[in-house]
């Protein structure tokens, strides 16, 4: 089965049409140039009463610790999407005593190879479209990469695809590359941080369906 992370969540309505329609991860964004960005405390009010019914994930870029220990009681798992390298990942797992993901943006083969070679200790490698140059955002930015590079690729470790997936393509997506987990932003968004709750609901059907 192909898990589904709805992320960038920032509203109550959205929180629970993703839990409703069965996603199994829920990401907050802590991230200030985001339009997708919350506070550590609107985190934790948000998913409080989802815990241990779906896993929190906090989306971070180049955090330093004071930021990780406030969004630490809000989340169970930690996503680093910034510049970190391999002992970064291993120090936040230790200070956190949480799961670390790695997401790392994807054009082309060599890509995909770097990502896996310095993946370190991550629990995850979540592949996204890399972003242009001089875009605000690392992720987010409604852009895919060809999924079959993935398909090729095989990663060795626990893995997900995010990039420019909506409900209309993510069916094609998971055939494609059998992506054990698929990671939807701006696809299940009205406009710029402002999800769907429509939108949500039919993307987890598609994947599902798929």
């Amino acid at each position: 089965m192909t898990h589904v992370k709805i992320c960038g969540l920032s509203t109550r309505a959205t929180v629970e049409a993703a839990v409703a329609a069965g996603a199994s991860h829920i990401g907050f964004t802590f991230f200030p140039p985001s339009p997708r960005n919350v506070t550590p405390d609107a985190a934790l009010a948000l998913g409080r009463d989802f815990a241990g019914r779906v896993v929190r994930v906090g989306v971070f870029v180049d955090p330093d610790d004071e930021l990780l220990d406030r969004a630490a009681p809000a989340i169970d798992v930690v996503q680093l999407h910034g510049s970190e390298p391999p002992e970064r990942l291993a120090a936040v797992r230790a200070r956190l005593g949480k799961p670390v993901w790695r997401a790392a943006g994807v054009a082309s083969r060599e890509d995909i190879r770097a990502a896996i070679a310095s993946a370190g200790s991550a629990d995850r490698l979540l592949f996204d479209a890399k972003a242009p140059r001089g875009a605000p955002l690392p992720g987010g930015n409604g852009l895919r990469f060809d999924w079959r590079l993935l398909a090729e690729a095989a990663p060795q470790r626990p893995w997900g695809l995010s990039g420019g997936l909506d409900a209309a393509s993510v069916a094609d997506a998971v055939r494609l590359t059998a992506a054990p987990l698929v990671d939807v932003s701006s696809g299940v968004e009205e406009s710029a941080g402002v999800k769907s709750v429509d939108k949500i609901k039919a993307f987890v059907a598609a994947v599902r369906a798929a």
